[in-house]
């Protein structure tokens, strides 16, 4: 998966502000996909979808989510970080795509974006 589906420019600014290497973030974000794939019914039920593709389904979730499943996973904080930042680095170019962006980053002031690939 390489990163799945998160763009490379994302996972580049994540890594970079979250003090992860970009060789180990692509490995971080294929380890949540397989835990976020099996929850995708779930997350369809809970959370409000702000996007969906073919390829990916974009929730924004409660504040904490990430501190949450890093916890679950035995993650250090730097590494769920680096998560966190990689799907709202995605979530905000998606929002600049979309002529959204205003939008998602007030959003993401109260709740965290979480990016499920297909």
């Amino acid at each position: 998966m390489a990163g799945d589906p998160l763009d490379g420019d994302a996972l580049v600014l994540a890594a970079a502000k979250a003090s992860v290497s970009g060789e180990r973030l692509p490995e971080l974000v294929d380890l949540a996909q397989e835990q976020l794939a099996d929850r995708l019914p779930e997350y369809a039920r809970r959370y409000e979808r702000v996007h969906e593709t073919d390829d990916r389904v974009v929730f924004l979730v409660e504040e904490g989510h990430w501190a949450e499943f890093g916890e679950e996973f035995g993650l250090d904080r730097r590494e769920w970080t680096a998560l966190r930042r990689a799907h709202e680095e995605q979530l905000e170019r998606l929002g600049g795509d979309l002529g959204r962006r205003e939008e998602f980053e007030s959003a993401l002031e109260l709740r965290e974006a979480v990016v499920v690939g297909r």
